[in-house]
C-alpha cells in the first residue's frame, strides 16, 4: 500500500537539509497527494518560493499577514485543510518556540492552532541535538503529543559525524505510508479498545484499605494515544485524579471486583490493555466498624484472591479481544516472571517494568519497560516520559494487529 489522495502541509524550516523537502514533495505528488507548504523566513535562505510552488502546483505561504488571502485566515484554514502537518527540517530553535507555545509567525501560529497530528523531522549539529536544553524540549513536545522521526546518525554539512542528520525523503515517505495505513485500518474496522489503569482499594474497615502507589498515568497515556488513532476507547480507572480527553469514555471504580465487572460490561473489544495495578488479594469480609489499635490479635483478618482480569480476558473463549496486553510490575526476576505471566494468562504482549525504582513506574512521569510478545521477541524502551512510552506501546500493538489481520486473511 502507499499514500494516495492525502492532504499534506509541509512547513519548511531553516536548515541546510531544507532542500530535501523538494524531494519529498516530488514523492508525494507522484502518488497523487495534494501538498501545500509554508516557507519560513529562514527556510527561504535555502529554497526558493518559486521552486516549491513549481513542484506543489499550489501557492507557497510565507506571511501571516497576507492581504491576498486574509479573508481565509490562513493559520486556521491551512491546519484544518491538512490530514497531517510535517515540519522539515525541525531546527533546535524551532523546537524551542514550539515548547514555549509561541505563535510569532505563520508556521508557529498554524501549529498552535492545529487540530491535526504534527510530525517533526529534526536536523541539527550533533552537539545541539544532545544538549540538555534540546532534550528537555523534546520531552516537552512529546508530552504535548508531537510525533518525531529521526534524526539519523551520519555525516553532516558541517563535516562532523553523529546523530543529527535529517531522515531522508524516502524514510519520511515510508513513515507516512505506515501512519496512514494504520489509520485506514482503524477506520475501516471501527476498532474498540479498553484500558484499565490506576490502583484498586480493598477495604479492611471503613477507614483502612490495601492499595499501592500506582498513579494511573501510564494507562491514561495509552488510552489517549489509542483515541488519537480513532479507536473508540474506554478507560476503566481506579482511584486517581486523572483528567482524560472528552472522547474517551471513562469509568471510575474503587475495588478489583468493581473493575472486573466493568471490564465484563465493556466487552466485546478488539484491544484490551490492562495497565492497572490490581490488588491480588482482598479481605474475606469488610469490618463494619473501625478496628481499634488496642485489639490484641489482628490475625483473624482473612484474605482471598481477587478475580484475575488479565487471565479472564486472555482465556475468554466467547469475547477474547484480538490483542490482550498485560502489565508485569516486578521487583525481581523481571524477565522470568514476565514470561511466566505472558504464558499463564495467554496474553499477546506483556509490558514489564521494575517498580522498585523510584524514578520510574509508580507515581512518576517516567517509565522504563520491556515489551515482550508471545513469539519471544523483546523490545526494550529506555527511560522516557510515559507519553512517549505509550506511543511506542501502541505502535507495537497496532503493528501486531495488522500482521495478525493479514495472516488471518
Amino acid at each position: 500500500m502507499t499514500i494516495k489522495n492525502r492532504k499534506i502541509l509541509i512547513i519548511i524550516g531553516g536548515g541546510i537539509a531544507a532542500y530535501k523537502s523538494l524531494d519529498l514533495i516530488r514523492l508525494l505528488k507522484k502518488n497523487n497527494n495534494d501538498v501545500k507548504t509554508i516557507l519560513t523566513k529562514s527556510g527561504k535562505e535555502f529554497v526558493t518560493p518559486l521552486s516549491v510552488t513549481t513542484l506543489t502546483k499550489n501557492k507557497t505561504f510565507e506571511d501571516i499577514f497576507d492581504k491576498s488571502t486574509e479573508a481565509e485566515i490562513d493559520h486556521i484554514s491551512l491546519s484544518r485543510w491538512a490530514d497531517l502537518i510535517i515540519v522539515m527540517p525541525t531546527t533546535a530553535n524551532f523546537m524551542t518556540k514550539l515548547a514555549a507555545g509561541k505563535a510569532e509567525d505563520l508556521a508557529t501560529t498554524v501549529i498552535l492552532a492545529s487540530n491535526k497530528n504534527i510530525l517533526l523531522v529534526p536536523a541539527m549539529n550533533v552537539r545541539m541535538w544532545i544538549h540538555k536544553a534540546t532534550q528537555k524540549n523534546i520531552n516537552i513536545l512529546e508530552d504535548y503529543g508531537y510525533m518525531f522521526l529521526g534524526p539519523e546518525k551520519g555525516e553532516m554539512a558541517c563535516g562532523e559525524y553523529g546523530e543529527g542528520k535529517m531522515s531522508s525523503p524516502r524514510q519520511i515517505f515510508t513513515y507516512l505510508e505506515n501512519y496512514f495505513n494504520k489509520r485506514n485500518f482503524m477506520k475501516k474496522k471501527n476498532l474498540k479498545a479498553l484500558v484499565t489503569t490506576g490502583p484498586t482499594r480493598e477495604y479492611i474497615d471503613p477507614v483502612r484499605y490495601i492499595s499501592n502507589e500506582s498513579s494511573g498515568k501510564q494507562g491514561r497515556e495509552i488510552a489517549e494515544v489509542l483515541n488519537r488513532y480513532g479507536i473508540k476507547t474506554t478507560l476503566i480507572s481506579g482511584p486517581s485524579n486523572l483528567v482524560t480527553h472528552s472522547e474517551i469514555k471513562t469509568k471510575k471504580i474503587i475495588s478489583a471486583g468493581e473493575m472486573f465487572e466493568e471490564v465484563k460490561k465493556t466487552l466485546p473489544v478488539d484491544i484490551a490493555v490492562c495497565a492497572a495495578a490490581v490488588s491480588d488479594f482482598k479481605p474475606s469480609k469488610i469490618n463494619k466498624n473501625k478496628l481499634k489499635k488496642n485489639l490484641k490479635n489482628f490475625n483473624y483478618i482473612k484474605f482471598e484472591k481477587n478475580r484475575d482480569i488479565v487471565e479472564y480476558l486472555g482465556k475468554n473463549n466467547k469475547h477474547r479481544p484480538k490483542i490482550v496486553v498485560g502489565f508485569s510490575a516486578e521487583t525481581e526476576n523481571i524477565n522470568k516472571n514476565s514470561f511466566s505471566k505472558l504464558k499463564d494468562k495467554n496474553c499477546d504482549l506483556i509490558i514489564a517494568n521494575n517498580v522498585s525504582k523510584k524514578d520510574v513506574g509508580f507515581n512518576s512521569d517516567y517509565n522504563k519497560v520491556l515489551i515482550i510478545d508471545n513469539n519471544g521477541k523483546i523490545k526494550q524502551l529506555k527511560k522516557n516520559k510515559k507519553s512517549f512510552i505509550a506511543k511506542k506501546i501502541v505502535d507495537v500493538i497496532l503493528d501486531k494487529l495488522l500482521i495478525d489481520e493479514r495472516n488471518f486473511n
